[in-house]
């Protein structure tokens, strides 16, 4: 069965156009080690919530919006192995200081689905 791994983070406006340029090259290095999809998605409709929300739990300041992204995997196994040759490849390693946005409230997970209709 399929695996997925999920992110939530918060992106300056202004960085966008940076933000996508980032994630269409990171996503050429994610399928050459074995992702079979990968999407990034920019809000366009996320709530502010009473209780929790996207911009809490990532802790979003004003001005920033929220990227829901995933990646599909054929199997944990192959999701495994290629995060590990993702972060060894010479393609990902950009400077802290020169990413679009701050990584630290980055909000990630891997997941083993259990329904896929």
């Amino acid at each position: 069965m399929s695996y997925v791994d999920g992110f939530v983070l918060p992106v300056p406006d202004a960085n966008r156009d940076a933000y996508f340029d980032m994630a269409r090259a990171a996503s050429v290095v994610f399928r050459d080690h074995g992702v079979t999809r990968y999407v990034e998605g920019w809000g366009s409709d996320v709530p502010r919530g009473k209780a929790t929300d996207f911009y809490r739990a990532a802790h979003a300041e004003d001005g920033e919006s929220i990227v829901f992204a995933w990646l599909e995997w054929p199997d944990k196994a192959t999701r495994d192995a290629g995060m590990k040759a993702v972060s060894d490849d010479p393609r990902m390693k950009t400077p802290p200081a020169d990413m679009p946005f701050d990584a630290r409230r980055m909000i990630f997970g891997g997941f083993a689905p259990i329904l896929d209709a």
